[in-house]
């Protein structure tokens, strides 16, 4: 994501328009380039930037719109791509949860000026370490890209650029170019597991992933919204069920950022999914018991944890109304 804004010349003074409810990099590197991150609000169902809110948000310094394909699931792309084209700006999309997931039949990456993918471990396809990559249909910014990326020098110790060592470990590459034939195969794993999950929790208090009828996910992560979500999260650990919180701050209401003006209540979707979204486990490897015992202590978590605040509500409730 920083080598893309970089070759692009983003900088000072430049305005780059993403979600608040994302992971912290893609606000960081704008602001690591000095430019200012301006946030819109995510739609409650996909948890995606909401294209709807990004016209009133652009001002004569916008230069660029990152969106998001946030837990496996792309964008509502072409009303982004509209309004860029409209305005002269440059889409980069954060792919980094979105290998190979698609909008309208079209991959996830392949539609912005530039596409920013993950290989971190926790990802679809992952290495042993920090990884990632760029894609790029212009060849004038794949070439400056693979100048920034060895600290600007062509030939060697002749430098054009300011860049930066961005160079993939060639023993990361290796074990990505093991590990990427079982892909496909572990992604339908993951879109198997969903499935279960789905039907495990449909009707009941859990809310399931919404997936746009135009996508197709690949369940980077199964996230579901729940009621009394870290008394459910502290009850499932105990029952021996690993959860995780992405994202539990939004970026507008982090303290590096507090120089950006924003407050609580600013963005109050990306609040409420932070309050309230819970990744459960959706491995490829999760057996059919494993799977089983997930779903079941989650229904039984949330009943317990939401029946017990609906009593103390009521109590108090009683209390008050006594006086």
């Amino acid at each position: 994501m920083l080598v893309s804004l970089m070759s692009l010349g983003i900088g000072p003074g430049d305005e780059v328009i993403t979600t608040p409810f994302t992971f912290f990099a893609t606000a960081g590197c704008i602001a690591r380039l000095h430019a200012r991150p301006i946030f819109v609000d995510i739609d409650p169902r996909t948890f995606n930037l909401n294209a709807r809110l990004i016209r009133r948000a652009i001002t004569s310094k916008t230069k660029a719109i990152i969106p998001v394909h946030l837990f496996g699931q792309v964008c509502d792309m072409d009303p982004i791509l509209k309004i860029a084209a409209q305005y002269h700006l440059h889409v980069i999309e954060d792919a980094a949860q979105a290998i190979t997931a698609t909008y309208k039949g079209r991959q996830a990456g392949r539609m912005g000026v530039a596409g920013c993918f993950s290989f971190f471990p926790s990802k679809n396809l992952g290495a042993a370490g920090d990884a990632g990559i760029v894609v790029t249909n212009d060849d004038q910014l794949a070439s400056r890209i693979a100048l920034m990326r060895t600290h600007g020098a062509s030939p060697k110790y002749y430098h054009k650029y300011v860049g930066g060592n961005f160079r993939l470990d060639p023993l990361q590459a290796a074990i990505l170019l093991v590990k990427l034939p079982h892909l496909a195969a572990w992604t339908a794993a993951r879109r198997r597991n969903a499935a279960y999950f789905d039907a495990r929790f449909a009707g009941t208090e859990v809310h399931s992933p919404w997936i746009s009828p135009q996508c197709e996910s690949i369940y980077n992560q199964y996230v579901i919204r729940v009621k009394n979500r870290d008394e459910v999260a502290a009850r499932l650990k105990r029952m021996g069920v690993a959860t995780e919180v992405y994202y539990p701050l939004p970026m507008h209401l982090q303290e590096c950022f507090n120089n950006l003006g924003y407050k609580r209540g600013d963005f109050p979707v990306s609040e409420r999914a932070a309050e309230e979204v819970l990744a459960l486990p959706c491995y490829p490897e999760l057996t059919s018991p494993m799977l089983a015992y997930v779903a079941d202590s989650v229904l039984e978590a949330s009943q317990a944890v939401n029946t017990t605040f609906t009593g103390i509500s009521a109590m108090k409730y009683s209390s008050v109304a006594g006086n």
